[in-house]
């Protein structure tokens, strides 16, 4: 599975223009992530990109506002595994719940509590986390030979590294800065998928 995690803020034009490329583009997921923006300015954000999503059957996943997708019957969270502990409910509310991990212990945990998938990173070396030190291939193998559920790797993720991180037992990646940027998103997502269902 390829995830495109969403920065508005990196597109040279609009968001929604940008999802509806991914999505014309066959990306198979989009995660609306924008952290910056206000409750009630994701929610009208959310509605625009669901409807694109809609359109070119894309799946969309609403970034730890809880609310908003309760509110707009968006059946997928992702949420931070702290965020998790605080909802210790959360797994019932929706059909699918993915938890960002940063640890074994967190992986476990999460998949105890009811996540349908895991999060796992960063993996290597991203300006989104500059700074701090990549957890590396190792720390997505451990992660995902502790737990039974999908992980998906995140950080750093390019079509070069992606045989390494299928054979580190991840189901999918996510990726950011490329996707939100590329001048051709077709041919990006295309580069993607076959490098990593090839491998």
């Amino acid at each position: 599975m390829i995830v495109s995690v969403t920065n508005r803020l990196l597109c040279p034009g609009s968001l929604e223009d940008r999802v509806q490329a991914l999505a014309e583009g066959g990306i198979n997921c989009i995660l609306l992530r924008e952290k910056d923006l206000q409750e009630a300015e994701y929610e009208s954000l959310a509605l625009r990109c669901r409807a694109i999503c809609d359109t070119f059957g894309t799946a969309l996943i609403v970034n730890s506002r809880i609310g908003v997708a309760k509110r707009l019957g968006i059946d997928t969270v992702q949420v931070p595994f702290p965020m998790l502990l605080e909802n210790k409910g959360l797994c019932h509310t929706f059909p699918k719940v993915g938890v960002s991990v940063h640890s074994v212990l967190e992986a476990r945990k999460a998949q105890a509590m009811g996540a349908a998938f895991l999060i796992a990173g960063h993996i290597f070396e991203t300006a989104c986390k500059q700074g701090l030190p990549p957890r590396g291939l190792s720390f997505l193998n451990e992660v995902c030979s502790a737990v039974s559920i999908p992980v998906l790797a995140i950080g750093g993720i390019r079509p070069e590294r992606l045989s390494a991180v299928k054979a580190a037992g991840a189901a999918g990646v996510c990726v950011m800065s490329e996707l939100m940027t590329c001048g051709e998103p077709k041919a990006r997502i295309q580069e993607y998928k076959e490098a990593f269902f090839s491998s």
